[in-house]
């Protein structure tokens, strides 16, 4: 328990970037209907599946069409 205390302070920010980069990255696939590769569906399956930063990261580099 003691070590896990010791690494909170980094964990917390961490957690909500995930978590915000997550928000984030559904609102925008939501909200738009084209992507430069892929479709919707794709898209929310990867991003849902992979919720740790790849699957926002990925969306953003690959999938996000620019406008």
């Amino acid at each position: 328990m003691d070590k896990i205390m010791e690494f909170l302070p980094f964990l917390i920010p961490l957690v909500t970037l995930q978590f915000a980069l997550f928000g984030y990255t559904l609102y925008h696939i939501l909200t738009h209907k084209t992507y430069k590769r892929g479709n919707r569906a794709l898209w929310l399956v990867i991003t849902i599946v992979l919720i740790n930063f790849v699957g926002p990261i990925l969306y953003f580099l690959l999938g996000k069409e620019d406008s």
